[in-house]
């Protein structure tokens, strides 16, 4: 009988048993041993269980899978339908009203982040948890013997009778006899049993939790491909007005990348561009003719940002120290000075990404160059005025053109699936790598001064 049970119990470890083991705990009752009524031994359930039906053909259970697949994607083509009837709706709703339109792209790029965001606090959380319960469920696997002992025992004296004082002597000395002997087994039988309550217990709450986060982590990345799906169209029907101002916008970009190949260093880059491209050199006035916007009582106007319709910085980027957002959710691997491992010093700073991260602008400013440069991969030169430059680089594809004013916290790249930038800036990186820098009058300044210490404090669009 011991065996037969612990046979059992070994089957129920195995694969996804072990979860449906419901807590185990014994007590000591009048010198006997009883369980609670929440107890479960699984070898009874083993023993009494039906008997399976007969199991289905692989025909059946192909021709099942495939509707199931087929009622799913239909369900899938629906949804998709549905989105762009309303994303259509959307369009035609913001019409011209460039003020409308600004103001929709950074909405729907900060959701994005916030999503991305969730989306790895989750995935961290999931590492410890996936961890403990192989660590739970390896402990109960390496003492199949013991549990299967325990469970016997409990069985055993589940089932056994009160001692019977009124029958013959014999059985009833027998019966104290084994009184006694389960009074000093019990103590250690209770620790044992209670032990495995213990781990059994705690597995259930892991895989609960662990439940629980994935069918969260599904949902955030569902959320997340429909906002990812209504900014792309919101991103394109942007361009689509910026390329009816601007005719030329595919000759320029041409023009652009032909200049780009023609000099060797960043600095140069920005030079040529603001010197002899069209747009780019526009770009540049507009942002010497600007200036740097009055600030009230020596502090930032901080309310000009709130005006998605402006078409200069609100706030000049001198005035922006510590209150700057990355411009996309990761955490830094390079620092600004460091060494770069090759017998400089870093000129900015390095992020590792998630794959297809959303990338904003940090800051108000005049794209002056967009496309690739070098060893940089795709790289995005942002004029915000007063002699102050951002280089982003390291997207795998830029969403706006050369000539174009963008907005704090405004979509403007996505990040690929592995690093674009040289291997130079991102030796250790397994993941996207972007890298950020700040020049004045030409020079990389520490960008160190001008990052929000914490998420209060960064600027809005």
């Amino acid at each position: 009988m011991q065996h037969q049970l612990a046979m059992a119990v070994k089957d129920q470890a195995s694969g996804a048993g072990w979860p449906s083991v419901a807590l185990l705990s014994a007590s000591l009752v009048s010198g006997g041993l009883v369980l609670n009524s929440g107890a479960m031994v699984v070898a009874a359930q083993a023993q009494t269980a039906p008997a399976a039906a007969p199991a289905p053909s692989p025909t059946t259970d192909l021709i099942r899978q495939r509707e199931q697949e087929l009622d799913a994607a239909r369900e899938q083509q629906k949804r998709a339908a549905e989105l762009q009837d309303k994303l259509r709706a959307d369009l035609a709703a913001i019409g011209e009203d460039r003020t409308k339109l600004n103001q929709q792209l950074i909405d729907i790029a900060a959701k994005v982040r916030a999503v991305e965001t969730r989306i790895s606090d989750a995935e961290a959380r999931l590492v410890p948890l996936d961890a403990r319960e192989t660590q739970i469920r390896s402990s109960l696997d390496q003492r199949r013997g013991e549990i299967g002992e325990v469970l016997a025992a409990l069985q055993r004296a589940g089932r056994r009778a009160p001692p019977a004082l009124l029958v013959r002597p014999e059985d009833a000395l027998q019966s104290l006899r084994t009184a006694i002997l389960l009074g000093a087994v019990v103590p250690d039988l209770r620790e044992r049993a209670d032990r495995l309550a213990t781990d059994l217990g705690e597995l259930i709450a892991v895989r609960k939790t662990i439940a629980a986060e994935r069918d969260q982590l599904a949902a955030d990345r569902g959320s997340m491909t429909a906002d990812q799906t209504r900014l792309a169209a919101l991103i394109d029907e942007r361009q689509r007005k910026q390329s009816a101002v601007e005719k030329d916008i595919e000759t320029e970009r041409a023009r652009a990348l032909t200049l780009s190949r023609q000099v060797d260093s960043l600095q140069g880059l920005i030079a040529k561009m603001e010197q002899d491209l069209k747009s780019a050199a526009k770009a540049a006035a507009a942002a010497t003719q600007k200036g740097s916007p009055v600030a009230l009582n020596g502090q930032p106007n901080l309310a000009a940002l709130k005006d998605p319709g402006r078409l200069s910085p609100a706030i000049a980027f001198a005035s922006a120290k510590g209150m700057l957002a990355f411009p996309v959710n990761g955490s830094k691997i390079r620092e600004f000075g460091r060494t770069d491992g090759v017998g400089g010093v870093e000129r900015g700073i390095s992020l590792s990404a998630r794959p297809g991260a959303q990338v904003t602008t940090p800051c108000d400013g005049w794209v002056v160059y967009a496309g690739p440069f070098r060893s940089y991969g795709q790289l995005l030169i942002l004029n915000a005025g007063g002699g102050y430059h951002i280089l982003i680089a390291g997207m795998e594809r830029i969403s706006v053109n050369i000539g174009q004013f963008v907005l704090t916290g405004e979509p403007v790249a996505t990040m690929g699936s592995r690093s674009q930038v040289a291997s130079i800036l991102a030796a250790s990186a397994s993941q996207p790598v972007l890298y950020i820098e700040f020049r004045k009058d030409g020079t990389p300044i520490d960008p160190g001064p001008w990052w929000a210490a914490n998420e209060g404090e960064k600027v809005r669009g």
